[in-house]
């Protein structure tokens, strides 16, 4: 079963504190939207399944087209539904990240910068300096709660969001809560710098290849891919061809093996799952520009494409936004 309350909370922290030593201890943020309501955002940073410490990863330049389908700042608290065209995420499918960039962090140790909540107050704290800043916050909402305080802050009613990590791919512990397009995270928005930060956490427990309907781990899928090691990724594209409609947009692959890769069986998709069957091969180090034009639909609000392997499974995938296609005749490089 899915998540029960989906969505994104928008406002601005106001306090923080690292939780003390429990079973499931958590990184405690205080948010405020413009209306005063008051939440506690739990965010998870001890998993309770081996290996305990969470994956990390921080985009401090994150660049996406859900930017631009998010609510207000300050908005408070918007459901979301859990399908693709929305302000939804989804680690695998919504091609936000690259996986092999995340990284395990402990939850809290002696020293500076060098644990997870470390991380998580060194954004937070920014952005509770910064005035014109915004926070969002992906995750399960819970209360309100009329007549009870909050356990961390005090505040009445009780209130908050939790969750804030991928929500697919669990073990069968937690599969009750695998789904797709539900997974937690938190965006910065720094007008001033005219900069967005994404935070994205999992537990190293999760699959990384789920069911499309169900969010459930493939038994059979390999695991979270490792830094240096996609041998077929792409490379760029050419979303916004010079030249009236239809255009005859384009996609360009990187071998960068040692070795000619055969691609037959291969696919790429956009964001609309329309798949272009790949058919030839790629000698070591060449690239391969793509005709998408027939089978692709790469639109100029942005968009996203998929590298599928001939056992569909999700190989590489990246994203464009409106401000990048808005250059005619210019590629897009990933």
């Amino acid at each position: 079963m899915p998540l029960r309350s989906y969505g994104v909370l928008a406002g601005r922290p106001v306090d923080r504190r690292r939780e003390g030593k429990t079973d499931t201890p958590h990184y405690q943020i205080h948010l405020r939207d413009n209306a005063g309501t008051d939440y506690r955002i739990a965010v998870n940073v001890l998993s309770q399944e081996a290996p305990s410490e969470l994956l990390y990863l921080a985009d401090e330049n994150f660049t996406h087209p859900l930017t631009a389908l998010l609510p207000a700042p300050g908005s408070g608290w918007t459901p979301l539904a859990s399908r693709p065209g929305q302000a939804s995420l989804d680690y695998i499918r919504g091609n936000l990240f690259d996986p092999a960039g995340m990284r395990p962090l402990p939850p809290d140790l002696p020293g500076v910068d060098n644990d997870l909540a470390d991380k998580l107050d060194h954004y937070v704290e920014r952005a509770t300096n910064d005035p014109a800043s915004a926070l969002y916050v992906f995750g399960e909402r819970w209360g309100p709660e009329a007549t009870t305080r909050d356990k961390i802050f005090g505040f009445l009613p009780g209130n908050g969001v939790h969750d804030v990590h991928m929500n697919q791919g669990n073990s069968d512990r937690f599969r009750r809560d695998d789904g797709v397009w539900q997974d937690g995270g938190l965006l910065l928005h720094f007008p001033g710098e005219n900069r967005w930060i994404a935070i994205f956490l999992a537990f190293q427990s999760q699959a990384w290849h789920t069911d499309d309907t169900t969010g459930h781990a493939l038994v059979t899928a390999p695991s979270r891919p490792v830094p240096g090691d996609l041998p077929l990724r792409i490379a760029a594209a050419l979303v916004n061809p010079v030249g009236p409609a239809p255009e005859r947009e384009t996609v360009t692959l990187l071998n960068a093996s040692p070795d000619t890769l055969t691609l037959d069986g291969w696919r790429l998709a956009d964001q609309a799952k329309r798949t272009l069957p790949l058919t030839g091969a790629i000698a070591a180090g060449e690239t391969l520009r793509l005709s998408v034009a027939d089978a692709l639909q790469l639109g100029n609000s942005g968009g996203a494409i998929t590298l599928l392997d001939p056992a569909g499974l999700k190989v590489h995938g990246v994203s464009y936004t409106k401000d990048q296609a808005r250059r005619e005749g210019w590629t897009v490089t990933f």
